[in-house]
């Protein structure tokens, strides 16, 4: 049974992280346009691209740990608005509850998934319903939990997450924004996805994806 992952290994996680949201860079940036600054996608692209080029910089690629705290560091140096407190701080719990560890199993990483929540949650105020990030970060948290608590492994839970982030991000479609710029625009905001919701998602979605991908 695959239940572990060699964090000395992994640290091209992270790199798959960036890909993702350069590849959704546009993307975002459109989501972002019809209730906000129209910018998600170029801010996140420029925080991602400067910590891709400082991890590609060494002379070798750092363990997954040490990827998380590069890639938290720089968002919470480069990224303006609020998306910099909050992305560093859910890179920044994982990056601190995997320190000194040499394998991830499942439990493992769902203190690492809940450190980051609760870290985010220790910035701002958002809360479930209120069209941010959080529509998808805390259910994907309560999937993973529930999976684990239920028997599943970590690829099952994983997928479960995913699954869950999903569900979370399409939510914000119907939801009016409660924080943020969006939240001026009051009933206007309804019938939009959230950006950071999508960018969380996508996110999510690779985070699973490569983790699975590595599972020994």
């Amino acid at each position: 049974m695959k239940n572990e992952i060699e964090l000395a290994n992994a640290g091209a996680v992270v790199l798959d992280l960036i890909e993702t949201i350069n590849e959704n860079r546009a993307y975002l940036s459109e989501i972002d346009g019809a209730i906000g600054d129209g910018d998600h996608g170029i801010n996140m692209s420029k925080g991602f691209s400067q910590c891709r080029d400082a991890l590609l910089a060494q002379p070798t690629l750092p363990g997954l740990a040490s990827a998380f705290d590069a890639l938290a560091m720089t968002l919470l140096d480069g990224i303006g608005g609020s998306m910099g407190p909050l992305y560093g701080s859910v890179f920044m719990g994982f990056a601190e509850t995997l320190a000194g560890h040499q394998r991830m199993d499942a439990q493992l990483f769902g203190a690492a998934l809940a450190r980051a929540v609760a870290d985010v949650q220790s910035v701002g105020s958002a809360q479930v319903g209120d069209k941010t990030l959080m529509d998808t970060l805390i259910p994907a948290r309560d999937a993973y939990l529930a999976a684990l608590s239920q028997g599943a492994d970590f690829d099952e839970a994983l997928g479960a997450m995913v699954a869950a982030a999903e569900t979370g991000w399409k939510s914000t479609k119907a939801l009016q924004a409660r924080i943020g710029r969006a939240a001026r625009l009051g009933e206007r905001s309804i019938g939009v996805l959230d950006a950071g919701a999508t960018s969380c998602f996508l996110l999510l979605r690779t985070l699973g994806s490569s983790l699975q991908k590595r599972l020994v």
